[in-house]
């Protein structure tokens, strides 16, 4: 049993190691973030063990034309990726919980739609806001995009209606597992728009807010929440 016990913890640090590799993939292009003058939005959310990216919805609608059709004029999206049970479930038992942890699953994107500013639609949930250059805000897209699956003709693949506001899941890149969480997705990212961000260890939502309070920007803001809990999961 004692041999088991080390060929499992072998195999997780291997996996753990690797996994920034495990799709979707960073988006990498030289060019990222080599335009110094920073005029793109976006907030990182952190919903307790989960986080979202929120970008300008027009950005988005140029590389996936589906999402203006869904959601109208709206001027943000966010963008969250995850595991496909647990993520729709209406009801969370732990035998979801340890089905997505433990054991290669798929995943789904989940997009919102709307127009209020990003930070007060989630008034329970810690907040930082970046500006970015227009570069890499690109990068970040480009990676967003190629995380949704597509069928025969290239368009998404609806599925059904997202858990708050107009929402709606999608069929996704990618599988989840322990060392490829919604937290990960996320920082990869941020990664593909060059911010120095690592991805290998982030995990949990703590560590990539961690990381991006590190972050040079001298615009960037924190907005810590309320002791409330937080609104959504």
């Amino acid at each position: 049993m004692k041999s088991i016990s080390i060929l499992t913890l072998l195999l997780a640090i291997v996996v753990a190691t690797t996994s920034c590799q495990t799709g979707p993939l960073v988006f990498q292009s030289d060019h990222i973030s080599t335009d110094p003058i920073r005029v793109q939005r976006i907030q990182v959310h952190n919903h307790g063990k989960h986080t979202g990216i929120s970008l300008p919805a027009s950005k988005l609608n140029e590389s996936i034309p589906a999402l203006s059709k869904r959601f109208g004029d709206v001027r943000y999206y966010e963008i969250g990726w995850g595991d496909a049970g647990f993520y729709q479930a209406k009801k969370i038992t732990s035998r979801l919980s340890f089905r997505a942890i433990f054991w290669p699953t798929e995943t789904v994107m989940h997009v919102v739609g709307f127009n209020e500013e990003p930070a007060s639609l989630f008034p329970y949930s810690q907040t930082h806001e970046l500006l970015v250059t227009d570069q890499s805000l690109e990068g970040m897209i480009q990676f967003i995009a190629s995380s949704f699956e597509r069928d025969s003709e290239g368009e998404v693949i609806s599925k059904r209606h997202g858990i708050y506001g107009e929402s709606q899941f999608y069929e996704a890149e990618g599988s989840y597992f322990l060392f490829n969480t919604c937290n990960k997705w996320t920082a990869k990212a941020l990664r593909s728009g060059g911010l120095d961000i690592g991805v290998p260890f982030k995990i949990t939502s703590g560590a990539v807010m961690r990381d991006l309070k590190k972050q040079a920007q001298p615009h960037g803001l924190v907005i810590d929440p309320s002791p409330q809990p937080p609104a959504q999961r």
